[in-house]
């Protein structure tokens, strides 16, 4: 017989005030525990409706194409250059952080041209130095900007560059990974043509799902490829034939994750989209003011800080890998630290979704208190 290597698992449970996942409602839990049924039974096709109208408020956007990618935020990334650039388009994408560096990383894979705007690490990209870039290269297949620099707390501002891009044939591409949920965003009014989420963060649905929505002029620039998308999974052609009328089978879809997706959003609905932003600047203020008060410097530029993400700079006295440890191991809390030429020298705290209460703050601030006593 065969033996079964190490026993149950019991994983301690976290207070995940990290740069996500973010923790996980009881209800969205219970939600998954339902039965898996198959992809084309009739009760999931009419959960994945449900699905899509909500994704089409969070998303604020009327887009027909508006579903969610069954895998997590780093697909969305994927979907949205694999679609939409062919081999020598150009792209010009504003670099701030990691994640905008990746982004240029994934339309270099699809064969792209890409122009990078580059700005200092914590401050947002000015508008003006985007549409420049813009203008100096009209060929543009996609305009590429993080809305939320995971990586930095930055909060990127992009109705002038949406409203520039409304006016030629550049698609705006916005990655959404952290705000979406906590923060307004606003696909139709803003101009976004594509714009990727993710399920583990404001949403506070665990890890699988990258909420996707995409226009009708960028679905347009996706018929009329010369050249197939080229990955199949991430087809966003055959996606909308089984997320839409026709139900034409692509994948085996994780109906567990569906389940908890559709919970999931049940539950910021009930909150409301605006007390829900609310509650994450409010919470997000009174964090950063309760750092500060240890000696914590805030670290994204003043004015463009996110609510839900915030990025400090460590004192002298305090030892990040230590005391990071020392708050996992010994208080159950999660914070997250710097990555790229940021490792060491700041933390990134999250207060997203379910994780966004005020006492989390107070479990966070009493473990500093007395750690650093």
């Amino acid at each position: 017989m065969e033996r079964c290597v190490g026993g149950d698992m019991h994983p301690s449970y976290r207070i995940l005030m990290g740069p996500g996942p973010s923790n996980v409602h009881y209800r969205v839990y219970q939600a998954m525990s339902n039965p898996v049924i198959g992809y084309l039974d009739p009760q999931i096709l009419a959960c994945m409706d449900e699905i899509r109208e909500m994704l089409r408020n969070v998303f604020q956007t009327k887009n027909q194409a508006t579903l969610a990618i069954s895998a997590t935020g780093s697909s969305g990334m994927e979907t949205s250059y694999v679609n939409f650039v062919e081999p020598g388009d150009v792209v010009v994408i504003g670099v701030n952080g990691f994640f905008a560096d990746r982004m240029t990383q994934v339309a270099a894979r699809c064969g792209a041209n890409v122009i990078r705007v580059e700005e200092e690490w914590g401050k947002r990209i000015e508008p003006e130095k985007m549409i420049k870039a813009l203008k100096e290269h009209p060929e543009a297949r996609i305009c590429g900007l993080v809305h939320g620099e995971t990586s930095t707390g930055v909060r990127q501002p992009l109705e002038e560059i949406g409203a520039y891009c409304k006016r030629t044939d550049t698609l705006l591409v916005v990655d959404a990974v952290t705000t979406l949920g906590g923060y307004d965003v606003k696909v139709d009014e803003w101009g976004i043509d594509v714009c990727y989420g993710s399920s583990q963060k404001c949403l506070s649905v665990p890890p699988g799902l990258s909420p996707i929505t995409v226009s009708s002029k960028a679905m347009d620039v996706l018929r009329s490829r010369t050249t197939k998308v080229q990955s199949f999974y991430l087809d966003l052609i055959l996606l909308e034939k089984y997320w839409g009328e026709e139900r034409v089978y692509h994948h085996t879809a994780p109906v567990s994750m569906f389940y908890a997706m559709r919970e999931g959003l049940r539950i910021v609905f009930e909150e409301g989209l605006e007390a829900r932003f609310r509650r994450h600047e409010m919470l997000g203020d009174r964090l950063k003011m309760e750092l500060e008060g240890l000696g914590f410097k805030l670290f994204a530029q003043e004015g463009y800080r996110l609510s839900m993400l915030t990025s400090v700079v460590l004192p002298e006295r305090v030892d990040d890998a230590k005391i990071r440890s020392r708050l996992l191991n010994e208080y159950n809390i999660e914070v997250g630290g710097g990555l790229g030429w940021l490792k060491g020298k700041i933390w990134r705290v999250g207060l997203m979704g379910e994780a966004c209460r005020v006492r989390n703050i107070h479990c966070l601030m009493g473990a500093l208190g007395e750690i650093l006593s």
